[in-house]
């Protein structure tokens, strides 16, 4: 056992002197380099310094100055993250708690992201980047999007480039983009962009014609276009190509486009069937010119005949309201006088005939009885521009959906 070294000459067995007097009280203070509850002569403890009774408490940790901190790190909220650390430091004083360091890098933290918020906005780069987070809180996927739903591009984005997520809007107001048709894909295999783009173009093209029943109602700027799965999103599960109403320049759409039968009356419903059919039959005409191909122009001429004798007949035999008939009678005899015009193309002896023929035939084509026929039905009444490069993208201006 060791001994204290000024006393060595003290035997170990000889005990301390009796105390004497308060200065000698065991309970006093201990001196200077003295260790608590010392007595002179007496071995020190092995514990040494700082010894702290058992029975002390050790102080707990401020909660202020933990949320002071987490703030501070966030960068969440500075200013809150600011006066909580100072709060934190006040408390931590006064009742002797633990956290001084945190509420200190908590009050350090935040005052550095508030003055980075302040040069933010003083900058104008505070607004940009608050849109940036609301347009990723805000925005949907494409592919969550059905037929009849319309969206808006986040800030920046058109509709020719990759398109991932979107705003989704209501139709009846203004918009970026208004879908009309979903196509899935068949296979495991990417078939490649060429395939993706064929198979849009031919689907989504039937589409139009179903969703879209009334061409005259298409304003002249809005084009159609097919949103294609990109390798990545392909591998992930989109196996969908996505055909949507869009403006062809920098413009927004107003109001939904859609006009099928979940949004027409039955008489308006039954007019567009039976001239949208006329329609598509006048649409295949073929690419040789009569002089070229005389022939294969009085087949066509023969299938245009056949088709307006069945929707005249169809026209005849739907019960159309009172106030619709007359019109509808008017348009029905020009249909009559057409269909004998195109019976005679296709039996022409030469072409002169033949183009004699065609011309009358046409003549019904948006003529007055047909726009009588639409006021009456409350139908758009302006013909569409059947220039070329209208109407229709065919294919132009493809969008790349990336999911």
């Amino acid at each position: 056992m060791k001994t204290d070294p000024i006393r060595s000459t003290v035997p170990v067995s000889t005990p301390p002197p009796a105390p004497q007097g308060p200065q000698d009280n065991p309970f006093r203070a201990p001196e200077p380099g003295q260790g608590p509850g010392v007595f002179p002569g007496q071995v020190p403890p092995v514990w040494g310094r700082g010894y702290a009774p058992p029975y002390r408490p050790v102080p707990q940790v401020n909660g202020v100055a933990i949320a002071a901190l987490v703030l501070g790190l966030l960068c969440f909220l500075p200013a809150v993250g600011l006066v909580l650390g100072i709060i934190a430091l006040v408390q931590i004083k006064r009742r002797g708690e633990r956290g001084r360091a945190m509420a200190i890098g908590g009050t350090v933290l935040s005052s550095l992201g508030l003055a980075l918020w302040v040069l933010a906005i003083g900058t104008n780069a505070g607004s940009e980047t608050w849109q940036a987070i609301k347009d990723a809180a805000d925005t949907t996927s494409v592919t969550a999007l059905d037929k009849g739903d319309c969206f808006d591009l986040p800030h920046g984005d058109t509709i020719g480039s990759d398109v991932s997520r979107v705003d989704e809007a209501d139709c009846l107001g203004t918009h970026d983009a208004e879908i009309f048709g979903v196509v899935p894909v068949s296979g495991e295999d990417f078939p490649g962009r060429a395939e993706l783009r064929d198979i849009g173009n031919d689907k989504c093209y039937a589409l139009k014609a179903r969703y879209s029943m009334d061409p005259w109602a298409l304003p002249a700027d809005v084009d159609w276009y097919t949103l294609l799965p990109l390798r990545a999103a392909w591998e992930n599960g989109d196996r969908e190509i996505t055909c949507v109403y869009a403006h062809t320049g920098f413009g927004t759409l107003t109001g939904s486009l859609r006009r099928d039968e979940t949004v027409l009356d039955a008489d308006q419903f039954a007019y567009l069937k039976a001239m949208n059919a006329v329609d598509d039959v006048l649409y295949a005409e073929p690419e040789e010119y009569p002089d070229e191909n005389l022939d294969i122009n009085k087949a066509w001429a023969g299938l245009v005949r056949d088709e307006l004798a069945r929707q005249t007949t169809a026209l005849e035999n739907h019960a159309w309201s009172a106030g619709a008939r007359p019109s509808v009678d008017g348009l029905v005899k020009d249909l009559h006088d057409a269909r004998e015009a195109w019976r005679k193309a296709a039996g022409a002896d030469d072409v002169d005939s033949y183009y004699l023929d065609y011309n009358t035939g046409y003549e019904f084509v948006d003529g007055d009885a047909t726009v009588d026929a639409r006021r009456t039905l409350g139908l758009a009444t302006t013909p569409p521009s059947y220039e070329e490069g209208e109407g229709s993208s065919e294919g132009d201006g493809q969008g790349e959906l990336d999911v």
